[in-house]
């Protein structure tokens, strides 16, 4: 049976049934929380990763406080501990508060130090993990508990563009080049599809990892149970169709007011600018829907910075927090491929 960590007033343990059941409702009242934090979404992701998933919750006397999921995953003679799952190009996951909106900045910021360090110290009871490592939302900021028990703290960042002075200003932002693709003209069309968009859209990606021999850990199979299994327009494959075959395409995750640029905008051999021309219809539907920001996931490679920064995002930051032993920096050939 799971343990419960007693920290200064907060209880931390494994989510048990009725805490479950109450789950998707602190994800959706949480400032820190996106949709790989439901709990529909983890339990794929446990699947796909084959790791055990632990949901843990912290209470104040009856009052949930935050919550922190986190995979177990044992390769090689050895226990690691993710948040999010490795090896599925999930972007945030981590611990995520709730029910602090009320309290002082002060009494807040105690609050999270003492929910994250029971969850770590639950984590080193229960699972007693090799290596461990958490990617929070961009919207955790706060990470010095990470950092006060020894991880080593790497920032990482994104591009986000603001939707909310509506379309012809966010256009009016971007660079000469991308107003002129996006007012391309043709045969062409752009859509939000479904299953079949999402198996043409990941597997061309898949085809151009291989083609650069590098490793890709999302399958068809993943995005299509998340677009199965998470609420209506959470998932939202975008294609562009011209000569009766999609030419390219994006599957993008929306949370809150905000959409994520996710998987999808593989090189292509197509005349037409495939990938802006999906972006941007991604943006105006997203705009119609009153979103306020897209999320391009990721500035942190140089050559598809150049390509993102046209949009004329702001340059936003992020953590990758990760803890080991001697034992695994000795075996880090067998656990740095879930980094």
């Amino acid at each position: 049976m799971s343990v419960t960590i007693e920290k200064k007033g907060l209880s931390i343990a494994r989510a048990d049934q009725d805490d479950l059941e109450k789950w998707d409702d602190l994800v959706e009242k949480s400032p820190h929380t996106n949709v790989f934090h439901y709990r529909e979404s983890l339990a794929v992701q446990a699947e796909h990763a084959d790791a055990k998933l632990h949901p843990l919750i912290g209470y104040k006397g009856q009052e949930p406080v935050g919550i922190f999921p986190v995979f177990e995953k044992r390769k090689g003679g050895m226990t690691m501990a993710f948040s999010p799952a490795p090896e599925l190009w999930v972007s945030y996951l981590g611990p995520a508060m709730v029910n602090c909106e009320k309290l002082k900045h002060r009494k807040a910021e105690r609050r999270a130090w003492r929910f994250v360090e029971g969850c770590l110290d639950w984590i080193d009871r229960e699972l007693g993990p090799k290596y461990t490592q958490i990617r929070p939302d961009a919207s955790f900021r706060d990470v010095r508990p990470f950092e006060w028990n020894d991880f080593d703290i790497q920032v990482r960042h994104t591009y986000a563009v603001d939707l909310t002075p509506g379309e012809e200003d966010v256009l009016m932002a971007f660079s000469s080049d991308a107003r002129g693709n996006i007012r391309t003209e043709g045969d062409f069309r752009v859509y939000e599809g479904g299953t079949d968009e999402i198996e043409a859209i990941i597997s061309q990606v898949q085809s151009r990892h291989d083609e650069q021999d590098k490793d890709y850990g999302v399958t068809p199979a993943f995005v299509t149970d998340l677009y199965e299994h998470l609420p209506d327009g959470a998932v939202r494959p975008y294609a562009l169709e011209a000569d009766g075959e999609i030419a390219g395409g994006m599957v993008a995750l929306e949370f809150g007011d905000t959409i994520y640029r996710w998987q999808g905008g593989a090189k292509h051999r197509h005349e037409l600018p495939v990938n802006d021309l999906v972006d941007w219809k991604i943006m105006t539907d997203a705009m119609d829907r009153g979103v306020e920001t897209y999320d391009l996931v990721g500035a942190n490679e140089r050559r598809l910075c150049e390509y993102k920064a046209k949009f004329g995002p702001e340059l936003r930051s992020y953590y990758s927090m990760g803890r080991g032993t001697r034992v695994t920096n000795a075996l880090s050939s067998v656990y740095k491929r879930f980094k």
